[in-house]
């Protein structure tokens, strides 16, 4: 039932202050291609949660970053490269108004 125990740190602290949500289209609605896509994701450090989901994208991503510049980068050099991609689609969180939400037992 317990997955684990967590230290909520401040990010602001870490330098990692900028939240982006990327919604990400593939080229392929495969398992093979949502496999591949996946394990990579997996492997990006700055990727906190990575979402399978039905609608507009494939998959939605939460990352932290330290800026806009740094963001920039990580999507020239890694997100666009992951497998599969065809579009990517980049919301910047304005304001965390509730996040890190646990479940109640």
């Amino acid at each position: 039932m317990i997955k684990g125990v967590h230290a909520h740190v401040d990010p602001n602290v870490l330098q990692q202050g900028t939240v982006v949500l990327i919604g990400v289209v593939l080229d392929r609605s495969t398992p093979e291609s949502f496999a591949a896509f996946e394990a990579a994701a997996r492997n990006l450090q700055q990727v906190l949660e990575c979402w399978l989901v039905a609608g507009d994208v494939d998959y939605f991503l939460k990352i932290r970053v330290r800026d806009l510049l740094a963001f920039n980068q990580l999507h020239n050099t890694q997100i666009i490269a992951l497998p599969g991609v065809r579009q990517v689609r980049t919301f910047f969180v304005l304001n965390e108004v509730k996040s890190g939400g646990f479940i109640n037992i």
